[in-house]
């Protein structure tokens, strides 16, 4: 009995001890990990804000710099689903960012986040953009809501959008779910 009842609490002791462990273990691992993501998420939030800053800026230049060379937009929204290179993408656009810079437009975009999936080097983000653009005073100003997905890559330091995909336009009221 005293044998049974010795074993039974050096078997508790050896349970306990080992749970500890094994919780403090995945407890460091899963501060590691929400580390990491935090540390993407900060330079992503960065990469959105600076391509929104060119948009506001008609920086032609630097907006095509936040791509991969290779990249590719995929327009689902419209009645013309088609699928280009960024380059071709940016040619049809070139005349609003140069119209911008010289003040002849007002031109904004904003984003935000219903999914952010990633790790060090890679990430898929999914959300709504608005971009709004007007002539400089404020006449004739459009806006559109898109639901987008953009698939990024990190070279050198460096988020670059890989694929951008304008899926479908979306209303006011899934831009207000969004908000921040």
């Amino acid at each position: 009995m005293k044998k049974t009842l010795l074993l039974l609490i050096v078997l508790l002791i050896a349970t306990t001890e080992t749970t500890h462990a094994f919780t403090l273990k995945n407890s460091a691992s899963l501060n590691i990990e929400i580390n990491k993501d935090s540390l993407r998420l900060a330079e992503l939030d960065r990469y959105w804000e600076a391509l929104a800053k060119t948009v506001r800026e008609g920086d032609f230049e630097a907006y095509g710099a936040a791509y991969h060379e290779d990249a590719v937009v995929v327009f689902a929204s419209g009645k013309n689903k088609i699928s280009v290179p960024l380059s071709k993408a940016l040619a049809g656009w070139k005349q609003g960012f140069i119209d911008t810079k010289n003040g002849k437009n007002i031109s904004n975009v904003e984003f935000r986040f219903s999914q952010r999936i990633g790790d060090d080097t890679t990430a898929h983000e999914t959300g709504i953009f608005i971009y709004t653009t007007s002539e400089s005073d404020g006449k004739n100003k459009v806006q559109y809501r898109t639901h987008f997905e953009m698939l990024l890559i990190k070279r050198d330091d460096k988020w670059l959008g890989v694929m951008e995909y304008q899926k479908s336009d979306a209303t006011e009221e899934e831009w207000d779910a969004m908000k921040k």
